[in-house]
């Protein structure tokens, strides 16, 4: 039996300003209409595994990853797997071995990164077997994928000596760093170096019996933090103070480049990782002088661009080799060359307190989101959008009074001792202090205008009463 395990832990820095920490590059569309999160689970389905997937993620993400799951009908089918706080690869998949040695040691757990582009799923399937066959005999296989060009921005798996008795499995001789550009295009010539795809498959028994030699302190607080561990219909909550202990280091160091179980299996199916403007580009539709588009672009004389506008008018004239990402608060402007390098501004931003680097304008939370449009002195507007059937908590603020304006559905209001129904263009004042809530009772989303005033409007001047959603 294989176990799919998506690891969707990562921040995705190197994609900003379209991927933040508060909604990562696994949960946005970047190429087509679904996200990296969902193509990969659909891909699960589309290869014909029964099994349901262990999902592990940080909790901040936790009801993304429930409404991307319900969005393509897998919401019944998965166990989400919350971290308390990013522990890199290595505790990630112990936690996901523990969750599954519970019910069965001997399962073959398929651990795969959320944000991978696999366009050929025949020679997918082709190598899972091979791979399969091979983690049953108590190997930890690793998907080494034969390199199409002299990538630099990759690590490698170098093949060592063939398996005994096991066609298209090796020994890994080394694993090595992204190359420079001299050594990328010697691995590609010698044919003996594969990309290190960070997709793995293995028993858990194996795996677990592994990190236990290997790395001890990471087997011993993740083993704690899912024994302690919390759960309910939708979410698996790690214990926070086990799971605090366990070093943050990938599987890479941790555990893959000193077990003598670790095998390769050379894989042929087209893969990238998403990870840079760059890689986008590369996957991307491209016009007849070679520029990819999303949103409202419009271009003159530009060559090999790649071009993205968050609703906003972009124009570009008589550039080439460029990324443009335009977004409601923030622009980005890079040569291709150059994209993977946008992470060390984003570091720059965060130094200097600009909430661009890890915030969006708009911000989700689990009864739908809200994004802000305009803040001033003493003021700020607000759109917030509420599912059906979904409720905001009953809280109360200490710095701020609150208008509400509906353009969109029937909104039930409570306002200290009074339940409100408010209908589209009615509107209802919640006076500084005053205990309120809002609910959507309804079949269609509920949208309203938020006009705050006060002297102060930060997030944190929120004192919940009740929340369903437990926060």
């Amino acid at each position: 039996m294989i176990v799919p395990v998506i690891l969707s832990g990562g921040s995705g820095t190197r994609l900003w300003p379209v991927s933040r920490k508060s909604y990562p590059k696994q949960f946005c569309t970047l190429l087509g209409d679904k996200s990296p999160f969902q193509e990969t689970l659909q891909r699960i389905v589309g290869l014909g595994i029964k099994s349901a997937p262990i999902v592990v993620g940080n909790r901040e993400h936790r009801f993304i990853m429930a409404e991307q799951l319900r969005q393509i009908e897998m919401n019944d089918d998965s166990n989400i797997v919350l971290e308390p706080l990013s522990r890199n690869s290595a505790a990630a998949m112990a936690a996901a071995a523990f969750w599954q040695a519970k019910s069965d040691e001997d399962a073959i757990l398929w651990f795969m990164p959320a944000d991978s582009a696999i366009t050929d799923n025949k020679s997918l399937n082709e190598s899972l077997l091979r791979a399969y066959e091979v983690a049953t005999h108590d190997y930890i296989v690793m998907f080494g994928i034969q390199p199409t060009r002299p990538e630099t921005g990759y690590g490698y798996i170098e093949q060592g000596s063939p398996i005994e008795g096991k066609n298209g499995a090796f020994h890994i001789a080394k694993f090595l760093e992204k190359p420079d550009e001299l050594n990328a295009k010697r691995f590609l010539e010698s044919g003996k170096y594969f990309w290190n795809s960070g997709m793995f498959m293995a028993r858990a028994r194996i795996f677990l019996e592994e990190l236990r030699k290997w790395a001890p302190e990471i087997y011993d607080s993740v083993e704690k933090s899912v024994r302690l561990s919390e759960s309910d219909s939708a979410f698996i909550t790690l214990d926070e103070a086990s799971f605090m202990k366990t070093p943050s280091i990938s599987v890479d160091y941790a555990l893959a480049e000193k077990t003598q179980r670790g095998v390769v299996v050379p894989s042929y199916f087209e893969w990238m990782d998403v990870g840079s403007w760059d890689a986008v580009w590369a996957l991307t539709e491209k016009d007849s002088n070679g520029n990819a588009v999303s949103g409202n672009v419009f271009l003159d004389h530009t060559k090999n661009c790649y071009v993205k506008s968050d609703n906003v008018v972009a124009t570009v004239t008589g550039v080439e080799d460029l990324v443009i990402i335009v977004t409601k608060d923030a622009v980005m402007v890079s040569h291709r060359d150059r994209a993977q390098d946008i992470k060390h501004v984003v570091e720059l931003l965060r130094e200097q307190g600009h909430s661009e680097a890890d915030q969006h304008v708009r911000m989700y939370r689990p009864w739908g989101f809200y994004e802000s449009l305009i803040k001033g002195h003493r003021f700020q507007v607000k759109r917030i959008c509420v599912t059906p059937g979904e409720k905001l908590s009953l809280q109360k603020h200490f710095h701020r009074a609150e208008h509400w304006v509906v353009v969109e559905g029937t909104a039930l209001v409570t306002r200290d001792d009074e339940i409100l129904t408010v209908r589209e263009n009615e509107s209802v004042y919640l006076p500084l202090g005053s205990v309120h809530r809002l609910e959507n009772p309804g079949r269609i989303p509920v949208t309203l205008i938020e006009v705050q005033s006060g002297p102060y409007l930060g997030e944190d001047d929120i004192v919940r009463l009740e929340d369903i959603y437990q926060r």
